[in-house]
């Protein structure tokens, strides 16, 4: 009973963590901000740059196979983002272990059915350009690779606001 106790106050706790983060400490970049660059293990064999995906709507998810509010949120990111954009050329998305390796990370998506990439974050290369801690997290750039939309913690109303970003940005008339 004290063990489901303080995985309950854990999991409360985490999902009220969800305003914008400009103005949290443990987040080091902010809305209107360029990226920061950085590479990432695209698959085990292909490095990739974040640089290379300007001119698409990539969005950012750090996690961890052990966060419960994680476990709450990647279903909604493969059935209600992924499911739906993954066939938009402007669209891209990259979710990334924080401090786990392929070794956590391919068995976690295996075992929970996702079809999108899960990336591993080894000694946190990638998230900490973005925060100092805090997940689940998710960033979103634009099409130049600035930062329109930054999020920490899980909860419907905050997921929701980033559902309605992704289809104003996605939905928008093609030139």
């Amino acid at each position: 009973m004290k063990k489901f106790l303080v995985i309950a106050a854990l999991l409360l706790g985490a999902t009220g963590v969800n305003a914008q983060t400009d103005d949290d400490a443990a987040t080091l970049t902010k809305v209107g901000q360029q990226s920061p660059l950085f590479e990432f293990n695209a698959d085990k064999q292909k490095t990739a740059s974040i640089d290379s995906y300007k001119g698409k709507i990539v969005m950012l998810n750090f996690f961890a196979t052990w966060c419960p509010p994680c476990r709450m949120e990647l279903p909604r990111v493969q059935k209600e983002i992924w499911d739906k954009y993954k066939d938009n050329p402007k669209f891209a998305l990259m979710v990334f272990g924080r401090e786990e390796g392929w070794d956590k990370v391919l068995p976690f998506k295996t075992a929970n059915n996702y079809t999108f990439n899960i990336l591993p974050d080894e000694g946190r290369k990638v998230f900490s350009l973005f925060a100092k801690q805090s997940i689940p997290r998710n960033v979103i750039l634009d099409e130049e690779g600035k930062i329109i939309y930054q999020s920490t913690g899980y909860s419907e109303q905050e997921f929701n606001k980033l559902l309605a970003l992704l289809d104003a940005r996605l939905k928008k008339p093609q030139p």
